[in-house]
């Protein structure tokens, strides 16, 4: 196992496990079987997120050009003083959508080709507080009920199922890791973005199933 994982990666598992290496090989594969649930659920949210934004986005930039053909419009260079440097916040986000323009099949491509394209780092970041002014306030909290906070209800918990992701993505392990929270993250928002979404979460959702079954 040690040649298959590698020692270092097998060795987290065995600490788990007490040195029982039946039970560590046990909650490698539960630690599996949880990451592919949760990247279940994340593709639900971040499908329903970024398809929101997009109606939200289209609504105050109706074009034409659509705004994922309008990088310089919708993000137009925002500065920001972050130690001695002065930096545009919309850079990333820019060069992101130009990038996602071209691999969509550049100014031929649907829109919905383009959205497609972005990563969900892109759609992360929207609802930072950089963003709050230039985004949020004219076009995005419109995909969210009224009453939404854009720090409490929507950044911090975006952030942190984007770090979620990550670390799924990278087959990292969850021992650790409190996913019943993020599971929680994962409803919260799904429901303010769509209540069917939210319940169609929480009836396909196998996440809270195998926490109770940990090796």
């Amino acid at each position: 196992m040690e040649d298959w994982l590698s020692a270092p990666r097998f060795a987290v598992y065995l600490a788990a496990a007490s040195a029982d290496r039946d039970r560590a090989l046990a909650l490698y594969e539960w630690n599996a079987q949880l990451s592919a649930a949760l990247m279940h659920d994340l593709a639900h949210v971040e499908v329903g997120l970024r398809n929101a934004y997009d109606v939200a986005l289209s609504a105050r930039w109706p074009g034409p050009p659509h705004w994922t053909q309008a990088a310089d419009t919708v993000f137009a260079p925002v500065y920001r003083t972050r130690g001695r440097r002065r930096v545009d916040v919309n850079n990333k986000p820019r060069d992101s959508l130009r990038h996602a323009l071209v691999n969509a099949g550049s100014r031929t491509a649907p829109p919905g080709k383009i959205v497609a394209e972005l990563m969900f780092g892109f759609w992360r970041y929207l609802s930072s507080a950089a963003h709050e002014k230039t985004l949020w306030v004219p076009a995005l909290h419109r995909a969210f009920p009224p009453g939404t906070d854009r720090a409490v209800h929507v950044d911090g918990p975006v952030g942190r199922l984007h770090d979620l992701r990550n670390r799924v993505a990278h087959h990292e392990p969850l021992l650790t890791t409190d996913v019943a929270s993020r599971l929680a993250d994962l409803t919260g928002l799904a429901a303010r973005l769509d209540p069917q979404l939210g319940q169609c979460l929480q009836a396909t959702s196998t996440v809270a199933n195998l926490l109770s079954t940990r090796p």
